[in-house]
């Protein structure tokens, strides 16, 4: 909410200067994105750390951690085979960090004055810098494999030869904006949920002050926060795993040229 008293839920996505730091011309200063990103890399060390024990009868921690993996793992033989056995490190690492980031933002911080979680996967930047991570990977394990036969992705099985000027184009267009989606899905699923929680939590404190019908919206706007709340929780470990799954979709079609 601003100095006037207006709502502004896209405060919440301002990237601020935790310590300015200049080379050259380039501003590469540690920001509070930064600090969320190194700070869900560190909790996935601790939780696949503790999870490494190798006994007989897992502990819960080592349970949770063969959990994902198997998940993963399973993930990647359904979707690529065999084959897919050298990428299960990457996925894993891609869906845990997605995972983390999404959870983390969702920290009811902001009960602390001064203190408010911050959504790294809110920011187009970052997913953007994974799908196209992901799609680079796509490119040069296909053309790694293939060679030249990998523009044949691009010609669909059972083409009639007089279809192929058309088709191929097509295809060729809808396979270039895969790294566009994939990233703009994970922004969007992100920002929309924190934007209706900043702006219906604002009618809860505005509603307060309102008399009988303030506090009935406002009791209203709670149970709205709270149900938005667990979609959110959902939509978290939803869209973690639509990104992976998509990703082993992609280097599905680059492995075996489906």
């Amino acid at each position: 909410m601003s100095a006037q008293g207006k709502i502004d839920p896209m405060h919440q996505f301002t990237i601020e200067q935790i310590a300015p730091l200049h080379v050259g011309p380039y501003d590469i200063s540690f920001t509070n994105s930064a600090a969320w990103m190194l700070l869900a890399a560190f909790l996935i060390c601790v939780f696949v750390g503790l999870g490494l024990k190798r006994e007989l009868i897992p502990g819960r921690w080592q349970a949770a951690v063969e959990g994902f993996t198997g998940f993963i793992d399973d993930l990647v033989q359904v979707n690529i085979g065999p084959e897919g056995a050298k990428f299960v490190p990457y996925i894993f690492s891609l869906f845990m960090f997605i995972l983390f980031a999404n959870l983390l933002g969702l920290l009811p911080l902001a009960i602390i004055p001064g203190l408010h979680a911050f959504t790294t996967t809110s920011q187009f930047s970052l997913t953007g810098v994974l799908a196209v991570v992901s799609f680079s990977m796509v490119i040069i394990v296909g053309f790694w494999r293939h060679r030249l036969r990998f523009f044949s992705l691009f010609v669909p099985h059972g083409t009639p030869l007089p279809m192929i000027p058309l088709i191929a184009p097509i295809e060729f267009i809808s396979f270039m904006v895969r790294p566009f989606s994939l990233g703009l899905r994970l922004f969007v699923a992100m920002i929309a949920g924190h934007i209706l929680m900043e702006v219906f939590g604002s009618f809860i404190v505005n509603g307060l002050n309102g008399g009988a019908m303030g506090f009935g919206v406002s009791v209203l706007s709670f149970a709205f926060v709270a149900f938005v709340f667990a979609l959110e929780l959902l939509m978290a470990v939803i869209q973690a795993y639509v990104f992976a799954l998509l990703t082993t979709l992609y280097l599905s079609d680059a492995i075996n040229l489906h």
